[in-house]
């Protein structure tokens, strides 16, 4: 095992960035040099920028992955950074700084290589499309990044970088486990002429899942054509994810503690269908050794049918969305970025209760700067603005059609100190925005035309420091909401509407945290580690005041330890704490708190020339817990016990 396995990783995003991004940048931004990520066409869009930023960052680079033997997303970041992990049984959600499990999916901004996977409707980002075997790192930003991102990055941004496919390779694994999981994936990249390169991945993830009718089977398939050279690069991706996912339903708390893998009997044809076709076209330019541009496009349709409580539906969101960047240095110390983001959703969605049509326009302008006042002292400010309109019908809500407009801004002022190479201080205060979705604008009290936009003001600050042997790092935090969106089950509903509650933007919440990360390798080969997070989340006002926000833990964290065995065998062994906590509907903290728990997870490899065998066991003790609740009737179960062993082979 190396001593830069994490180590690595941390100094050369977080420590180092800003004065190599400088550096570089005054010679040339040319796309051969070592840095090629962070200019032109990266593999993530702002890559510079986010690593720019004064906030707690976390990077698990691709080793650290493998070596976890985590086969999802949801395995790996379990309990790191402060992520709250909530699953009712149709797929994960993160939370990052004090959402509850209702509203984590539209506050925590997930991106895939610049692609945002988050939706503009309610439904949450499809997470069990991405490989782990193709990721070459995940940063995770844990605070508000509203002006780099703008909409829904208010508690934090999960940035996937794939592998760059700079060189002739492939590989192909196969899974199996219990739950009748079967999973299995290939890829390949190669060389056509001069500077021009391919490259094509499929795959195929089944399981039946704990539950009895929660199978899912989801398959992906991916091409990309690439050209660079030494002052432009330009790249073209298609894509097709097709993901089938029956619904357990909830059960109720007596349910739960008889049988956690039973299905609700009176919902026994809950399930959707969801097919997404994405084309991606980007291109970059040095226009000078300074300055680059760089200009992306994505269309993507959704399309998706399926039963949910008994009620057949049909849906369909098609997008289409630019970004264009223009970024350099100057002077000799003044980093510049400026942005532009445009996007449009058609938005349908028809059942039997409801029928709805949204057309969603969505421009923002932006800009970051970043100063080095020294050789140790760096500021960063920048400012974001935002527009949405709705066009929407809806059936009961806006028979005859409404056009709603809103607009929002982000501003943050920050600096880093660094003493030494090794050790950073940081401070920065940041504002954010979150737009209504296109479903939640649908369902408002009858009161209330069209939602206004949750604002978000943060602060924190942060200590970092990297020895020999070991990492340390602490950050304390402040988050304040307004009129933050969420769905009130006790609000006036629509006009005509079933059902109960409506869409509202709520009284005033606040989430107070800190968080200490340190691993230390006691010998070259065992690699020991801790996390804690600890979040305050409650209402500031309304009727719930000094009340606790529902279903966050105000304490997780976790253990582990890596542990070279052998040369070629090594294993990781992990366990993460999820503390007490209301279940999401209880707003008045009137209900017992549900119980904390350990979810103890093993991992053991066994690497033999380009071949790769793993283990992993996930719950290995088999604990049971509740991974959604909604009150007593409305309980959902995590994971019992689950292996997986996979079988890979480079080529």
């Amino acid at each position: 095992m190396k001593k830069t396995l994490i180590a690595t990783e941390v100094v050369s995003l977080l420590l180092l960035a800003p004065q190599i991004h400088a550096e570089e940048t005054q010679t040339s931004t040319s796309t051969t040099n070592a840095l090629e990520t962070m200019v032109i066409i990266g593999k993530s869009d702002n890559i510079n920028s986010i690593a720019d930023i004064p906030s707690n960052i976390q990077v698990i680079g691709k080793e650290e992955i493998e070596r976890s033997g985590a086969k999802s997303l949801d395995s790996l970041l379990r309990s790191r950074a402060g992520i709250q992990v909530s699953d009712s049984n149709s797929g994960p959600v993160f939370s990052i700084r004090g959402f509850s499990g209702s509203q984590a999916a539209h506050n925590t901004l997930i991106l895939v290589d610049g692609r945002r996977l988050n939706k503009q409707d309610l439904s949450s980002p499809k997470l069990n499309t991405i490989l782990l075997n193709q990721v070459e790192r995940i940063e995770i930003l844990s605070g508000s990044a509203g002006v780099l991102y703008g909409d829904q990055a208010v508690g934090g941004v999960i940035n996937i970088i794939t592998l760059n496919n700079s060189r002739d390779s492939g590989d192909i694994s196969l899974s199996a486990g219990n739950m009748n999981s079967r999973a299995g994936s290939v890829s390949i990249s190669r060389s056509l002429v001069d500077n021009w390169r391919y490259s094509v991945s499929a795959s195929q993830d089944n399981s039946d899942n704990y539950r009895d009718h929660n199978a899912r089977k989801s398959g992906m398939l991916l091409g990309r054509l690439d050209y660079q050279n030494s002052d432009k690069a330009f790249y073209s991706e298609v894509s097709y994810y097709d993901n089938n996912r029956e619904y357990a339903g909830s059960m109720t708390e007596e349910q739960f503690h008889k049988d956690p893998t039973k299905a609700d009997e009176t919902k026994p044809d809950d399930h959707r269908h969801e097919i997404t076709r994405a084309l991606r076209i980007g291109y970059g330019q040095d226009v000078s050794e300074k300055w680059a541009t760089n200009a992306d496009v994505s269309l993507d349709r959704m399309s998706a049918t399926g039963v949910s409580w008994n009620s057949g539906f049909n849906t369909s969101n098609d997008n289409i969305s630019g970004a264009f960047k223009l970024e350099g240095i100057i002077g000799q110390k003044l980093n510049t970025l400026i942005g532009l983001d445009v996007g449009r959703n058609d938005y349908k969605y028809k059942s039997s209760s409801i029928s709805r049509e949204v057309e969603q326009l969505l421009t923002s302008v932006y800009s970051q700067f970043n100063y080095k006042m020294t050789d140790h002292v760096a500021v960063v400010a920048g400012g974001r603005y935002g527009r949405v309109q709705d066009d929407i019908t809806d059936a009961q809500t806006y028979v005859s059609g409404e056009k709603l407009n809103e607009d929002a801004t982000a501003a943050e002022l920050g600096i880093n100190i660094r003493p030494t190479a090794n050790t950073r201080y940081y401070v920065r205060a940041e504002s954010n925005y979150r737009f209504a979705k296109t479903d939640e604008q649908g369902r408002t009290p009858a009161s209330v035309k069209g939602l206004k936009p949750q604002l978000g003001y943060s602060f924190e600050a942060g200590w970092n420091h990297i020895g020999d042997d070991y990492l340390v790092k602490f950050d304390a935090y402040n988050l304040r909401l307004k009129d933050e969106i969420v769905y009130d089950r006790n609000a006036e509903k629509p006009t005509g509407a079933s059902g109960n509650g409506a869409n509202v933007n709520a009284a005033k919440s606040e989430r107070n945290g800190v968080g200490l990360y340190f691993d230390k390798y006691l010998i070259d080969s065992i690699l020991v580690g801790a996390e804690y997070n600890y979040v305050n989340a409650k209402f500031i006002g309304g009727e719930n005041k000094d009340k606790k926000v529902p279903w966050v833990s105000e304490h997780t964290g976790r253990l582990f330890t890596d542990i070279d065995i052998t040369e070629d065998v090594q294993t990781y062994i992990e366990g993460a704490y999820v503390g007490e906590r209301f279940h999401s509907s209880d707003n008045s903290n009137s209900d017992k708190k549900l119980p904390s728990y350990w979810l103890a997870n093993l991992a053991l490899n066994y690497t033999l020339d380009a071949w790769t065998a793993s283990l992993r066991i996930d719950n290995v003790l088999d604990k049971q817990y509740v991974s959604q609740a909604y009150g007593h009737t409305s309980y959902y179960a995590g994971d019992g016990r689950k292996f997986l062993v996979t079988a890979a082979y480079q080529f």
